[in-house]
């Protein structure tokens, strides 16, 4: 069916909306519970006792900004006498539906920040819908949580001028290194001893044994007793010891150098030392062998 104007399913005339008050003799303002239509005093229809009033500032009433900064409150220039009945009657305004057509609402139609988050269903933006750098670094929240996600970078991406301060030992794949058969953290301290290590006098008393340490080096004062030195128990392949006659008494006094479990040159004994000062040095080889003499 035709029709002359707007299509019926586009438009409708709302309904006229009444409030009533009742005047108290003192009081000028009064607020509705709704606001008023864009015509302002002019599109409402104020009565005091069925007397319609006319607006204006220097007539009987004006409209204005209520507590909440709304088109809301009607100001009399006189307070309506007590018990007066004031109604107010805002008439309907038709109203068009206005559908956009497709694919006509453009970017410059939209206010800034006017579409929210809650607005875009998950999942709805995909890679595929960024261009190419036009995320930049303002654009993301100086912290994010990542940490149910996994981050892959290039083998490469990532260079010495990147990494801030230290990394810790324990995410390096070699941690320690070994020096003469000892290992050692990284960040550790070790002494580096330059040749033999040399020991204080040790004094024979005749009770007292010494056991030495490999890579020292010990003087022995037997003047007064014999004397024992233990080789150590647990040694590596080109451990040494030396041996010194202090005050050439190893012919009265002599030295005991104790094996401890290895071979001395090839003998699974003890080493007696008688020679007046005598020195010598020995080196550890293997189990079969054990500590051999350097020098002869």
């Amino acid at each position: 069916m035709a029709y002359i104007g707007k299509d019926p399913r586009l438009s409708f005339t709302g309904i006229a909306r009444y409030q009533a008050f009742t005047g108290d003799g003192s009081t000028t303002t009064f607020d509705l519970t709704y606001a008023t239509l864009a015509g302002g005093q002019n599109d409402l229809q104020v009565f005091v006792n069925n007397v319609r009033q006319e607006p204006g500032a220097s007539k009987s009433y004006t409209l204005g900004l209520d507590g909440s900064n709304e088109v809301k409150r009607i100001t009399f220039n006189v307070a309506p006498e007590a018990s007066a009945e004031i109604y107010v009657i805002a008439p309907g305004r038709e109203t068009a539906l206005l559908q956009p057509g497709s694919n006509s609402v453009t970017t410059d139609m939209l206010q800034n920040n006017s579409v929210t988050a809650d607005k875009i269903a998950d999942g709805t933006v995909i890679a595929a819908d960024i261009a190419d750098g036009t995320i930049t670094g303002a654009k993301i929240n100086s912290t994010f949580d990542i940490s149910a996600k996994t981050v892959t970078l290039p083998n490469t991406s990532v260079t010495n001028d990147m990494l801030a301060g230290s990394i810790a030992n324990a995410k390096l794949s070699n941690s320690s290194f070994t020096l003469n058969g000892t290992s050692i953290s990284l960040g550790a301290t070790a002494e580096i001893s330059a040749g033999t290590s040399w020991q204080s006098v040790v004094t024979a008393d005749g009770s007292t044994t010494t056991t030495a340490v490999a890579g020292e080096g010990y003087f022995i004062d037997t003047t007064s007793a014999t004397h024992t030195i233990t080789l150590p128990g647990s040694p590596t392949l080109g451990d040494e010891i030396s041996i010194i006659d202090y005050a050439g008494t190893f012919d009265t006094n002599a030295l005991t150098v104790g094996r401890n479990g290895n071979p001395i040159q090839g003998s699974a004994a003890d080493l007696t030392v008688s020679t007046e000062r005598a020195g010598f040095t020995l080196v550890f080889v293997d189990g079969t062998q054990g500590w051999l003499l350097k020098d002869k």
